[in-house]
Parts: C-alpha cells; sequence; structure tokens
C-alpha cells in the first residue's frame, strides 16, 4: 500500500442491525459490487445531509434497508478504497441503523446480495479490524445503554 496521507477521507455509513424473534442480535452485511468481499452499506458525505442521515440513504441506496439511524457514530474504521487506478484512504463513521422494514425495490438491487447474520458471523466474514470491533461489541453496547430494537424478521432478496 502507498504510504498513509496525513488527511483521510470521510466516509459514513450504516450498521443495520435487528433483534430477531428469539431476541438474537443480527447485523446486515452486503457484498461490495466489484470484489464480493462482506462490507456494510457506506458512502460519501453528502452535501447539505448530515453524516447520520447520508449513512441512513447509503443503506437504502445499498441494501433496500428504512430504519431508525442513531446520531451519534458507534464508532469509526479506516480502510483502502480501491479505485481504477490508485486507492484511497478513508475514515469512516459507523452509524447504528435500527431496521424497520426492506424496500421491494432499490437502486443497487441485483448488483449485491445481502445476509442478515449473528454478531459473530458478521465479525467472522468483514476484513476491517475496526468495523470487527464495532460488531462484536454492539450486543454489549445495546445492553450497556438499554437500546430497544424492534422485533422484526427481515430477509434480503
Amino acid at each position: 500500500m502507498p504510504n498513509v496521507p496525513r488527511k483521510p477521507r470521510k466516509q459514513v455509513a450504516a450498521l443495520p442491525v435487528m433483534v430477531d424473534p428469539k431476541g438474537q442480535v443480527r447485523v446486515l452485511l452486503i457484498t461490495s459490487r466489484e470484489t464480493q468481499r462482506f462490507i456494510i452499506p457506506k458512502g460519501w458525505p453528502m452535501k447539505g445531509r448530515k453524516d447520520h442521515h447520508a449513512a441512513a440513504i447509503e443503506a437504502q441506496q445499498e441494501a433496500g434497508i428504512i430504519g431508525r439511524v442513531h446520531k451519534q457514530p458507534v464508532g469509526g474504521c479506516n480502510y483502502w478504497k480501491r479505485r481504477s487506478d490508485h486507492f484511497d484512504y478513508c475514515r469512516v463513521k459507523v452509524f447504528m441503523l435500527e431496521f424497520r422494514y426492506q424496500l421491494p425495490d432499490w437502486r443497487e438491487r441485483g448488483q449485491r446480495r445481502g445476509a442478515w447474520l449473528p454478531v459473530d458471523d458478521a465479525a467472522d466474514l468483514v476484513d476491517d479490524p475496526g468495523l470487527i470491533d464495532i460488531i462484536r461489541t454492539l450486543p454489549k453496547r445495546l445492553a450497556t445503554k438499554h437500546k430497544r430494537l424492534a422485533l422484526k424478521p427481515a430477509t434480503m432478496s
């Protein structure tokens, strides 16, 4: 990899979560379009939008997910974004998004696969150590802050 730039490019991401009918916390992972790696919905900040709103829009565009996005990030991570002729070093702010429902159609449907996974399985499938930590600490964070998530079963098409 090239030298780390002094100022990473900023990105925002949504961490879609739900509690299944058995009380188990699940995380939505989607595949990237090019490499098919498991990731969470993410993208660039949007002019005129707060970061948490931009993260919710990414979840809608990339996975058709609608929900309640938290205003404060649950953490952040760094990664190298592959471009056609170079890599960008990015710092991602991750915002939890409580699943409400999935749209019947969305912008990137057919370009990505998605799965609702138990926390440990999701953490095992992502590459970024910072994102792994965010996912693994999610149940404790939810219990500590007494957060209640909608008991809504989820499926990805």
